[in-house]
């Protein structure tokens, strides 16, 4: 969850929000898909920031480090700063740098994860002052340690913490056609197709039949081969590739195991292996379907099954839920709304309201991506659901 925050007149402010007060600060100790979301808000809004001058400050402190060799180097850096020529940018940074320098001496000690803060003046006015300062501790240990000034924040470490961490492999395969692909998130994205020669079983028999039989056979190892062959490709040097999925119609995945001569580090990486009856793109959706319980904590397995949910209660129960802004804001004003969904393409103004009507009343958020068909129906749907605690009607 994210930590309560005191600003100037000690009053507490939501621990969802986002402020850009002299001292707003958005914690993270930990990162659930609500915080995730508001960090990439937090990152996408200061990277529109521009200064006129080097008059954007940014430090990182990495897991670990002593607060008070930071606090030093702040102060020494007023020092450097006192030589800059421009009036307003020395103002500016000095502005900066104190206001960075009295934060951390807020600090007992380094947060668990380390400390990112930046601070600078964000007014679009010529002339004009406006110095805000954010502090965010990240959602994982920090291993950068890093100050600068200059016109944008430094902003890459906390990227690189937002990218999609777990990445599955995905192949489908029959004797005449196969699919590699991966799963990215709730993404199924296909990387390769492949078609084999295999000619169909000869129907007459005799020697011809059972030499024939034998080509068979062969042409479907080479292919199998060949597979294994562009599978290592893709995934061999994959770092963030967490697991395999496997699947094919009757037994033809199992001879690809077997006889394909897959390397044994992918080997020991497959997760699943499923009965799937097509082995085209499709495939690899179905393969992602069936595999739902070994991805039962992916989020596309998570968004799908919430949808499915959702879409259920709606054709056969629909007092137990609600949809639309106004419905399901009635229903957050009632404390009849259990938990909400908010497509993510909705305004970040509404999902910032809802979001504190959610808090309180101890409502759960899911945040919908419109990057299944499921999702996109949603977000048709006006973007805003509810499962009910009671109807509204």
């Amino acid at each position: 969850m994210l930590s309560k925050t005191y600003v100037f007149e000690v009053l507490p402010i939501f621990p969802y929000e986002i402020r850009k007060l002299l001292y707003g600060i958005f914690l993270l100790s930990s990162m659930d898909e609500q915080e995730k979301m508001h960090l990439e808000n937090t990152v996408e809004e200061l990277g529109k920031y521009r200064g006129r001058h080097t008059e954007l400050v940014t430090v990182y402190v990495p897991a670990g480090y002593n607060l008070n060799l930071i606090v030093k180097q702040i102060d020494s850096e007023k020092s450097t700063a006192s030589n800059i020529k421009s009036k307003n940018t020395r103002k500016a940074v000095l502005d900066s740098l104190e206001r960075i320098s009295r934060q951390l001496k807020l600090y007992k000690a380094n947060p668990k994860n380390g400390l990112v803060l930046f601070s600078g003046n964000v007014s679009e006015q010529e002339g004009q002052e406006q110095i805000e300062i954010w502090a965010i501790e990240p959602p994982m240990p920090l291993r950068t340690k890093l100050y600068r000034c200059d016109q944008v924040f430094v902003l890459d470490p906390l990227k690189e913490m937002l990218e999609i961490k777990e990445v599955y492999g995905l192949i489908v395969v029959e004797r005449k056609e196969a699919a590699i692909g991966i799963l990215e998130g709730k993404n199924i994205r296909v990387l390769q197709k492949l078609t084999s020669n295999v000619p169909g079983k000869f129907k007459t028999g005799g020697q011809s039949s059972l030499r024939f039989s034998r080509i068979r056979e062969q042409m479907a190892r080479e292919f199998y081969r060949r597979l294994a062959e562009d599978v290592k490709k893709h995934f061999f040097d994959m770092k963030k590739l967490k697991g395999i999925l496997l699947g094919g119609p009757g037994p033809t995945k199992e001879d690809f195991l077997k006889e394909g001569e897959l390397v044994t580090a992918l080997k020991e990486k497959i997760m699943a292996v499923k009965d799937i009856g097509y082995s085209d793109e499709f495939g690899l959706k179905l393969l992602v379907e069936a595999s739902a319980d070994v991805l039962s904590q992916q989020a596309f397995t998570i968004e799908r099954t919430l949808l499915e949910r959702f879409f259920s209660l709606l054709a056969t129960q629909y007092r137990k839920v609600a949809y639309g802004k106004d419905e399901v804001k009635k229903a957050l004003e009632m404390g009849a709304a259990e938990e909400i969904l908010i497509s993510t393409k909705v305004k970040k103004e509404e999902i910032k309201e809802f979001e504190e009507l959610a808090i309180s009343t101890s409502t759960k958020v899911h945040y919908v991506s419109d990057e299944t068909e499921q999702g996109l129906q949603f977000k048709n749907l006006g973007g805003f659901g509810a499962f009910l605690r009671f109807s509204i009607e």
